[in-house]
């Protein structure tokens, strides 16, 4: 199999094949629906709407000058209607707002195309507060002080476009193929205006502080749920899900301070060592606070720009004389300051040097915390959200109480209805597949979607004779005897497994955590190298902790400057030895080593078995708006024979405009592998794809293909095997709930094989729900695949039962996983090249790099045929 001469150019290899365009992009249409497995029903978390109207609705667009800020425009919306809405001018309508500039009516306003109204800014969330505010300007004018009154803006509405409702109805039957996105966006905006009043809101969820429960270090988690329309099955359904999200909690700013930093409020009367203040203000910067020394009608509302010196040392001057802010506060408001100590917070501008006291501070409610959950908060949060699915499902139907759309007036003008019960839509349970090990050992069938170890042997066990252990710690915390009791039963579970452990006392050493790591490795690569007197094959490392630097370093170092396997083991675990541990351990050396786990029974597959086909999981991670400067990183593996179980891996770290050449690149070295392990070239490809969203499907979809076409063609002109290309989506909120306490699996969640391609699917694009892995706590979550390109002419039965029996095939473990096993592999590779830049600066808490210029190297080849990323 040779590469097409190097001299050819990549505008000539486009040149001279058949290429895709976006504006040719058509997706699948749904075949015929499947028909493996047994029949029943299952209960999803959709809602059909009834009707919708049928009339057009128009659209205006809203704008405010002065310009206003967007946490506050939905307020100003909220006065207009209260005052205008019986006016002549909007003639006792009941249009929606998006928060943003986009109004709905359900029929033209009176005053025609244009309109400018005005509108005073709300002073307050309630009449008490309103009061007060009034209370204050009065004894400020009695004063003789300036009061500035409330703002009054000018809120122009223009009708923008006339949104026709007819396209809807044709696209639901079929009879049209592009999707009216303006019609549907329309009708979530009117599910969402009324709920947007009563909850604070975040994207398509609705949250609420009833209920609310802190995780700890400042932060509370908020009960809520999330709501959304789309098109489903034949007709619109409403996706309602149970949700909760992290927020700040408010009150006193000083006793958010004391859980931040996780100390008595007490001893905030003592200075704070700067790496408190520097951890303190990454927290708060960003936060809005509201004052509490004048009362409640002088209340003003701040954000916090950063932290200052300590108010017993921050001073300003103020009528000719130099003030400490304790000194001030004492003169002005007749208040000691009880943590003079504290940072001064700098708010709002930080050039125009405003301070305040941290304790004449709240926290405002209602703020999302967005920075990421340290380890307790997040095991706080999924204890919080983890629900049996008896109990989310019964929330989820209290929320069309809650959302009580038949009694919601904008639901009234705009004709929509829905029904009050959840849908219930037809589902397939496919049978598990068998699963084959070696050495003798029986098959195994297995049981709601798990299998064990017991009397198995390994399909292809490796050998395993050139090692050598490195315990990253002091001796006393991992002692001689320890070390060398977990290193034999280790031995003995790999032996009972089928693997050659042809050496079982590998040279060991012990080195500093902090210390030099790639010096460490290198001695230990050069031990095990001279005992056996061969290239070593893997080093076992021993951690102190579960910490991400030093693990970082340690795969850095393997994977680019040594090219060799290790495994890591946590060293609570070493102390204790335990067979089922060094079992799950065995699971992943073996396939490091070049071993098979398991395997498939003959003719479990028959459509990846007729023919050549390679199967290709792929993942694309590009940086965010924050990490822009960052690259993006490309994952792929790819099936190296015809069992699927062996899965070679390339990645790439390169800018976001050079990835779709680089993919090209990596599918010919996958293509390369599959033809020297198995002599053929791939006739079929079966193409994963791992994190698009939908608005991407067509652009990612007609690049990639174009970039495996490329290959293809580099590889021998003419060569084009088929390309099938799916979609794996793990982010949405469809959950499925049993209706048969027979077709759940002893988790109360779906069994296993459940998949859903009718009722909640796309009217007429090929995608299915799949629930592939067995439950474990919790509400279990299917996977949503979408079919985009199929030159295979795939059809469901034979989409539905090759991607859940992949799931079986998952090499770390003994149940079926919940993704298509090359996606989930895709996903480690793209995590892990996160680890190949040397010099990131990797942070605990943050479990993330610096942002530092870093020099990302390559997998090393020894690496090439082996999956070390496991």
């Amino acid at each position: 199999m040779s590469t097409a001469t190097s001299a050819t150019t990549e505008s000539e290899v486009a040149s001279s094949m058949e290429r895709l365009s976006l504006q040719q992009v058509q997706f699948v249409p749904r075949p015929p629906l499947g028909k493996n497995g047994r029949m029943t029903r299952v209960r999803a978390n959709y809602v059909e709407v009834l009707t919708f109207p049928k009339d057009d609705v128009i659209h205006y667009d809203v704008a405010y000058t002065p310009e206003a800020p967007p946490a506050f425009i939905r307020k100003l919306y909220k006065v207009w209607e209260d005052k205008y809405r019986d006016s002549p001018q909007v003639g006792g309508a009941y249009p929606v707002f998006d928060g943003r500039k986009n109004m709905f009516a359900a029929r033209p306003l009176p005053f025609g195309d244009s309109f400018t109204f005005e509108v005073v800014e709300p002073e307050g969330d309630n009449e008490e507060e309103i009061a007060e505010r009034q209370k204050g300007r009065d004894a400020a004018k009695k004063a003789g002080r300036e009061v500035r009154g409330p703002r009054t803006y000018k809120m122009r509405v223009r009708k923008v476009a006339t949104i026709k409702m007819d396209q809807l109805r044709e696209f639901l039957a079929g009879r049209q193929a592009t999707t009216p996105y303006d019609a549907i966006m329309c009708l979530d905006i009117v599910l969402r205006h009324k709920p947007s009043y009563q909850y604070v809101t975040v994207g398509r969820s609705f949250y609420t502080q009833a209920g609310a429960q802190s995780i700890g270090g400042g932060a509370e988690v908020w009960p809520g749920y999330h709501q959304s329309i789309r098109p489903a099955g034949t007709t619109m359904k409403i996706n309602i899900d149970v949700s909760a999200t992290a927020f700040y909690e408010a009150g006193p700013l000083v006793q958010f301070v004391s859980k931040v930093l996780g100390l008595r409020p007490d001893a905030l009367q003592r200075p704070l060592p700067d790496r408190e203040v520097q951890r303190l203000e990454k927290t708060v910067k960003g936060l809005r606070v509201q004052t509490s020394h004048r009362g409640a009608a002088g209340r003003r509302i701040f954000r916090i720009a950063k932290l200052g010196d300590t108010s017993l040392r921050t001073t300003f001057t103020v009528e000719g004389r130099t003030k400490t802010i304790a000194e001030y506060f004492k003169e002005q408001y007749g208040k000691d300051l009880q943590y003079p100590n504290l940072p001064v917070l700098v708010v709002g501008d930080p050039s125009k040097n405003m301070f305040l006291p941290m304790e004449v501070c709240d926290v405002v409610p209602g703020q999302r915390h967005t920075r990421k959950l340290n380890e307790r908060q997040t095991a706080e949060m999924i204890r919080f959200t983890c629900q049996p699915p008896h109990v989310r499902s019964g929330k989820i139907s209290q929320a069309l109480t809650l959302f009580d759309y038949q009694n919601n007036e904008y639901c009234k003008e705009f004709k929509i209805t829905a029904a009050d019960d959840l849908f219930i839509a037809n589902a397939r349970i496919m049978p598990a597949p068998q699963l084959i090990f070696g050495g003798g050992s029986r098959p195994e069938n297995p049981r709601d979607g798990t299998w064990t170890l017991r009397d198995k042997r390994f399909f292809e066990p490796a050998g395993l004779g050139a090692w050598a252990v490195v315990c990253f710690m002091q001796e006393r915390d991992c002692p001689p005897n320890v070390r060398d009791n977990f290193v034999k039963e280790l031995c003995n579970t790999c032996a009972q497994l089928g693997m050659n452990i042809s050496k079982r006392d590998p040279p060991s050493m012990y080195a500093n955590p902090a210390g030099n790591v790639e010096g460490a490795l290198k001695a230990a690569f050069m031990q095990a190298g001279n005992a056996a007197g061969k290239r070593p094959e893997m080093l076992l490392i021993v951690l102190p902790n579960t910490g991400v630097p030093l693990y970082a370093e340690i795969k850095r170092v393997s994977d680019t400057v040594l090219g060799i396997p290790t495994q890591c083991v946590q060293n609570r675990h070493v102390s204790t030895a335990k067979r089922q541990y060094c079992q799950n351990v065995a699971l992943k050396m073996n396939v490091k080593l070049g071993g098979t786990n398991l395997t498939l029974a003959p003719n479990t597959m028959p459509w990846v078995a007729s023919q050549p086909t390679i199967i290709i999981g792929a993942d694309v991670t590009h940086p965010s708006g924050a990490e822009s400067s960052r690259p993006s990183v490309a994952a792929l593996v790819g099936s190296m024979d015809i069992r699927i179980a062996k899965y070679a891996a390339s990645v790439r770290v390169k800018p976001a405009k050079e990835i779709y050449n680089e993919m090209s690149l990596m599918v010919i070295e996958l293509l390369k592998n599959f033809y020297q392990s198995t002599g053929r070239k791939p006739s079929r490809i079966l193409y994963y794809r791992d994190g698009v969203s939908e608005g991407q499907f067509g652009e990612v979809m007609t690049a990639e293909v174009n970039a495996i076409r490329r290959a293809c063609h580099r590889i021998e002109k003419g060569y084009k095997p088929a390309i099938s290309y799916l979609v794996v989506q793990k982010r949405h909120h469809t959950r499925m709930f049993p209706l048969d306490k027979n077709d759940a699996d002893r988790s109360g969640n779906v069994m296993p094989g459940a998949v859903v391609e009718s009722g909640i699917t796309h009217p007429t694009e090929f995608d299915y729900f799949l629930m592939s892995h067995p439950g474990l706590q919790g509400t279990s979550r299917p996977c949503h695949y979408n079919v985009l390109f199929d030159e295979n002419n795939l059809g469901s039965d034979n989409a539905e039962e090759v991607t859940y029996k992949l799931a079986y095939l998952y090499a770390r473990a003994t149940r079926a996983v919940s993704v298509v096993t090359p996606a989930y592999y895709a996903n480690i590779v793209a995590s892990r090249a996160r680890f190949h830049a040397k010099g990131e600066h990797w942070s605990d808490s943050e479990s993330e790099a610096g942002r530092g210029e870093a020099a990302y190297a390559p997998v090393k080849t020894e690496l090439a045929k082996l999956m070390w990323y496991m």
